[in-house]
């Protein structure tokens, strides 16, 4: 640092246009010519040797600088060098701190700038010199590169570099934010990287936890926006510094991961609402549902989709994060809503695993598949009924011929009869089909058209079947073909009416005294052709007659006798005897 010359030499604010003209007179001149005429300089002579291509802002009196240089006599003898202290010069320019021709020097440079400057003696230390150092009537020659520039009039410089189109909320004092960040000083010399520490910084903001410049950059800021923010030293480390030199400014290129208040509560935001929602989710229901989830950046951390599978589960009763279970509250079956949840409602300060940092806001779009509560029955609704009067309707026990389309709530298509060409055949009660279905095909009247939803305990539960998930709600709709009485249960074929007199001997076609296959087959076959009994519906007449024959034919040797034959009726009688 050069101390103030004479007091006769008065300092001098030069215009641009004055400095300017300085250069281009130096370049007519010739470094090292004291004038064209040979005789002394009147000026500083200033050779701007490197320029850098942006230049925001340059050098005015009252502006405090950074700048190293050396100092040499014409014979290129060096007499100082900030180089050799390893110490930047700081000081105030244009004020009487340093030599005028310095000061003049000075005025119009670019941060990173190289200037070569020719002090002629009345600009520098004159006819007396410095004792020691530079002798009277000396020329300087100075080599001079700028290295910061602020006023202390400067306040917080924020250029937005990049801005996402959606912003869910920014920054004001009283927030956390996560944000990662490039420290350099205005030179572009590295200071610090949030990078090199595999982590976000995370801090609150306006809480003095930060530097008042970083504090006041911050504000406004979005997720996932990028910003270059340029702090003066009296809103950073002032004249002290910390790790960086005293008296720096500060450029800081941030972007903003993720920011949330304490207070916060979950967000939602519903993304697509199906038509005729009749039912919402609530506390104590066990949901299926997809999801993508993701930080407030972007960055995705799981998905549902990846495992080809929903995440099944009860809300409300604490078996997900506590935002997660508010967040699927009061959704449709089908809807599409995006759930934005604060850390203290996700996994807090610590974070999960190796891709939920710690206070990380998190953002689920998830899409609601079904759900279902353990006290939920069949609901049945008629979509058509025939126009004639329906004087029967089916019951437990009866057979019944129907079409049905399966599939999931959320339209994922399963079965269908129509793939097989033939309707579907059941008999009510039996356990032939899941018991969902089964309550739902009761009271029908041939023709008639039902959508029924089928909760998972009443369908395949939670293991699923082939082609079901597991914990599925299902929706079928089904039409009714036809119904037929069905058979009281244990019975293979039972009369309209009484049976004959003489069952053996009517049976007994050739009055051998006893029965065949073929004898029995046909007289069973006359009774039902004839209207006087019928068999059990929706199996193969002939295996239900061999049935019923290896029934009576006690002793299994081909042929039934009169001891062996017996009606049902009388074996639940001679039962009931034996019980008592």
């Amino acid at each position: 640092m050069f101390p103030a010359g004479p007091p006769s030499h008065s300092l001098l604010r030069l215009p641009l246009l004055q400095l300017l003209l300085l250069v281009v007179q130096a370049v007519g001149r010739g470094l090292g010519r004291a004038s064209p005429a040979g005789g002394p300089l009147e000026d500083v002579v200033i050779e701007r040797y490197h320029i850098p291509r942006a230049c925001p802002r340059e050098v005015q009196m009252g502006d405090f600088v950074r700048y190293h240089y050396n100092g040499t006599f014409e014979d290129g003898k060096k007499f100082d060098s900030s180089y050799d202290r390893n110490t930047l010069v700081a000081i105030v320019v244009g004020v009487g701190r340093l030599i005028t021709g310095m000061d003049r020097g000075l005025m119009g440079m670019c941060v990173n700038e190289r200037r070569r400057l020719i002090v002629p003696p009345h600009l520098g230390y004159g006819s007396i010199g410095l004792a020691g150092l530079i002798p009277p009537d000396a020329t300087l020659y100075f080599d001079v590169v700028l290295l910061d520039v602020w006023n202390k009039e400067d306040t917080v410089q924020v250029s937005t570099l990049l801005r996402p189109p959606h912003c869910p909320r920014m920054v004001q004092d009283g927030d956390f934010v996560r944000y990662h960040y490039n420290g350099t000083l205005l030179d572009g010399t590295s200071f610090d990287t949030s990078y090199s520490k595999g982590g976000t910084y995370d801090t609150y903001v306006g809480s003095g936890w930060l530097i008042k410049g970083m504090d006041q950059g911050l504000l406004g800021m979005c997720p996932g926006e990028r910003r270059k923010i340029i702090i003066p030293p009296f809103l950073a480390y002032g004249e002290k510094g910390y790790v960086i030199p005293p008296q720096a400014s500060l450029v800081f290129h941030v972007l903003l991961i993720d920011v949330h208040n304490p207070k916060d509560a979950v967000q939602l935001e519903t993304l697509e609402l199906p038509p005729g929602c009749v039912r919402r989710a609530g506390a104590g229901d066990f949901m299926r549902y997809h999801y993508n989830g993701s930080l407030m950046d972007g960055t995705l951390f799981d998905s549902s989709y990846s495992r080809n599978h929903t995440y099944n589960t009860y809300i409300g009763q604490g078996y997900i994060i506590p935002g997660m279970d508010q967040g699927l509250q009061g959704a449709c079956m089908g809807e599409r809503r995006r759930i934005t949840i604060p850390p203290h409602l996700a996994y807090g300060e610590n974070g999960t695993g190796d891709k939920i940092p710690g206070s990380a806001v998190l953002i689920f779009n998830v899409h609601v598949i079904d759900f279902h509560n353990p006290a939920d029955v069949v609901e049945i609704r008629t979509l058509s009924r025939p126009s004639e009067t329906c004087n029967e309707t089916t019951k437990l026990g009866d057979f019944v011929r129907y079409h049905y389309n399966c599939s999931l709530l959320d339209g994922t298509q399963l079965f269908t009869s129509h793939d097989y060409g033939a309707p579907q055949e059941a008999t009510l009660g039996a356990n032939k089909v899941i018991e969902g279905l089964d309550t739902g095909l009761q009271g029908m009247c041939v023709g008639e058209r039902r959508q029924l939803i089928v909760p998972p305990h009443l369908a395949h539960g939670e293991s699923g079947a082939r082609g079901v998930p597991g914990s599925a709600v299902l929706l079928f709709e089904v039409e009714l073909v036809s119904r037929e009485d069905g058979l009281p249960t244990g019975y293979l074929f039972v009369w309209h009416k009484d049976p004959p007199a003489n069952l053996f001997e009517d049976m007994d076609l050739n009055k051998d005294g006893e029965v065949p296959p073929e004898e029995f087959s046909t007289f069973i076959k006359a009774q039902v052709s004839e209207g006087k009994g019928r068999l059990m519906p929706g199996q193969d007449p002939e295996k239900t007659i061999g049935d019923m024959f290896q029934n009576q034919d006690r002793n299994q040797d081909g042929k039934i006798t009169v001891d062996e034959l017996k009606l049902k009726s009388d074996e639940d009688e001679e039962r009931v005897h034996e019980e008592l």
